[in-house]
């Protein structure tokens, strides 16, 4: 129960904005401190023997469930005693009184109300807590799957790389293929596609109070005969043709290409030895990668493909609940299976376990998957094998792994192990030259050394010293209809302002156009694209092979893509104006690109004033980019004053050339 119990937890809802919990939470807190004798996971309203009002205490946790999970049902949470934290509940506080007790109960009377009053959007704010405990099993568990052996030697290559940072460091920076190419697309694209519900869907599916459970139990059936293994049977790709998506995505001006070699829900999209429940043996029945990598290599280039395969473990753990109200309550879902129950089934032969990896306690878990119980040594090593397999059939440019660092990072090897055996499989690949990437999460200084910074759907306030990449969407991650239905894609104005604030600060964008299971875009998202390559056709001069000017820009400093370094979630998208430039150079050219058109018809950038700490060196031409037509302008202390046509030139994010003796520095 110390999840609920605990110091900032007060603070973390005022954090979430749920100002109403807060003071909830303070008269819940006490009556959370209680003495115990119980039995690892026994519920806690028939385990609290000594203590007044057990009705009442029980409502007081539920409650605590309410406003921490989001649950909008405070008697459909099931409350345990984590055995991880038995020995961490406070056994000498004193005991409550009665009159403490009551005095207490009567700030939670009407809690349930407020949670519920609380809007759904503030709630979701905070709505999985990072030490989630969870019920028990609802069925035995399972045992682990037969071990695929690798032969020995596996894993390991000759090369100066070793696996640990201090010599991963010696990487020191991104090829120049990567800082020159600005713009990567990405199909994030899998078996969770198919529902076309969105992000996270082979998890949520398992969560009785979610609106994806309820989707899927009527679309699908009940999650104890119909899982996500399921699900995967039915993806099958009928409509993607990859030679025409990659024309249409290098005519959008993508420089490099990402596919999905696995997601949480951890099936493999190529021909896997490692992981049987993969892209061959089920589903569409042949290699996505590599029908991906073919086309990509065909149009000349770059191939990456991006890993998140090693969430398993935490990611499933909730497919070995059930349900605890309505029909089906206590039948367990499908993640406790075993092979022995596919007999006669479609997936006769296979493993359920190969797949979910439930073969355990549910246990807590930080990103890095530091928790307990520990993640099982042949659970890190199956990945690392599968990640090894990826690269040498593959051979990826690119490598992105969807973790903090690297994956299980620092709480196993594996991690570092993948980033050596990758730099040196490239090193013996490209002749010598290190020519490959590889991306890593919330890097700190030293770690960006090592590895290529990735932001998901985030950006930089500043230019960063080593070149790095936001990862972001036009929709949800995974297909959602909603979007098509409502319209709400993001648009091209926000992608090329995304663009261009990255290629300022030294960064690249890697956008994903969310693919349907049957593989085809939707007409928005081709709309998207068509209305994007547009503008890279008239503007790809001012951002391919830049480097960062002087100063990124003026106006706002907030990142395009919404938030600040270093965060995963998206936020908002700040408003710009015709204040706002991003500056990159190239050459003897300095690029300015601003937000939107001035009203009055003058461009006026402060950066470039007689007299401005920036403003070295001599204004002799200002063109808009992809029109030969010089500009007229005037140069005097408030900035460089330049008079536009009257009609507009392109519809948004608009490109300027300004050539003159001293304007750029020397490029890192």
């Amino acid at each position: 129960m110390d999840q609920f119990a605990d110091d900032g937890m007060e603070e973390r809802l005022h954090a979430a904005t749920l100002r109403p919990a807060a003071p909830i939470y303070r008269g819940i807190k006490p009556l959370l401190q209680f003495q115990t004798d119980s039995q690892p996971n026994d519920n806690i309203g028939s385990v609290v023997k000594s203590r007044h009002c057990l009705p009442t205490l029980s409502l007081v946790c539920r409650t605590a469930s309410v406003l921490l999970t989001g649950a909008t049902n405070p008697f459909a949470v099931r409350l345990t005693v984590d055995p991880a934290n038995r020995s961490r509940l406070p056994m000498k506080t004193p005991p409550v009184t009665r009159r403490a007790f009551l005095k207490n109960s009567a700030l939670v009377a009407g809690a349930v109300a407020a949670a519920r009053a609380v809007p759904a959007s503030l709630r979701a704010a905070d709505a999985v807590p990072a030490a989630q405990v969870l019920p028990p099993p609802a069925g035995p568990l399972p045992p682990a799957p037969a071990p695929i052996l690798p032969p020995p030697g596996w894993g390991v290559i000759d090369g100066p790389f070793l696996p640990n940072f201090e010599s991963l460091q010696n990487y020191k920076s991104a090829p120049d293929w990567f800082r020159d190419a600005k713009f990567g697309m990405w199909a994030h694209w899998g078996p969770q596609c198919v529902p076309e519900q969105g992000d996270w869907y082979a998890k949520n599916m398992y969560i009785e109070t979610h609106a994806v459970h309820k989707f899927h139990v009527a679309k699908y059936g009940h999650p104890s005969k119909f899982g996500f293994k399921d699900v995967c049977n039915l993806f099958k790709a009928e409509r993607w043709d990859p030679e025409h998506l990659i024309g249409l995505y290098k005519r959008a001006g993508a420089k490099y290409f990402m596919c999905m070699a696995n997601h949480h829900d951890n099936f493999d999209m190529f021909d896997s030895t490692y992981q049987p429940w993969n892209s061959i043996a089920i589903g569409p029945k042949r290699s996505l990668v590599g029908g991906w990598e073919k086309a990509v290599r065909a149009a000349g280039l770059k191939f990456a493909v991006s890993s998140h395969g090693d969430r398993a473990w935490s990611w499933y753990q909730e497919a070995q609940l059930a349900d605890i109200t309505g029909p089906m309550a206590g039948v367990p879902y499908d993640g406790l299976m075993t092979k022995a129950d596919g007999k006669g089934l479609w997936w006769e032969g296979l493993d359920p376990q190969d797949y979910y990896a439930q073969y355990h306690l549910p246990g807590q878990y930080k990103w890095n998957f530091a928790g307990s119980p520990p993640v099982a040594k042949e659970f890190s090593e199956k990945f690392f094998n599968r990640t090894i397999d990826l690269i040498n059939k593959h051979s990826p440019d690119l490598l992105y792994f969807d973790d903090s660092v690297l994956p299980h990072y620092p709480t196993n090897d594996i991690g570092p192990r993948i980033a050596a055996y990758f730099y040196n499989h490239g090193l013996k690949r490209d002749g010598g030259r290190l020519e490959v990437v590889l991306t890593g999460k919330d890097l700190n200084a030293d770690q960006s050394r090592a590895l290529v910074m990735d932001i998901e759907k985030g950006g930089a306030s500043a230019i960063r010293p080593e070149p790095w990449q936001t990862d972001t969407c036009i929709g949800s991650w995974h297909y959602n209809i909603s979007h098509l239905d409502k319209h709400d894609y993001k648009n091209a104005r926000d992608i090329a302002r995304m663009l261009v604030d990255n290629a300022s600060k030294n960064g690249n964008l890697m956008l994903n156009i969310p693919l349907p299971g049957h593989g085809e875009p939707d007409a928005d998202e081709l709309a998207i694209i068509a209305d994007f390559t547009a503008w890279m056709d008239q503007n790809n001069a001012g951002i391919y092979a830049t480097r960062p000017w002087r100063v990124f820009g003026e106006g706002s400093t907030a990142p395009a893509a919404g938030n600040g370094i270093g965060r995963r979630s998206g936020g908002p998208v700040p408003t710009f104006t015709a204040k706002d430039f991003r500056f990159m150079q190239k050459g003897d050219t300095l690029f300015a690109f601003v937000m939107d058109w001035p009203e009055d018809g003058t461009l006026v950038i402060k950066s470039l004033a007689d007299g401005a700490a920036t403003g070295a060196g001599n204004v002799e031409r200002v063109e808009i980019i992809g029109v030969r037509e010089p500009l007229r302008f005037t140069r005097d202390a408030n900035g460089l004053n330049v008079s536009l046509p009257a009609q507009k030139v392109g519809n948004y994010v608009y490109g300027f050339k300004i050539n003159g003796r001293g304007l750029t520095t020397a490029a890192a």
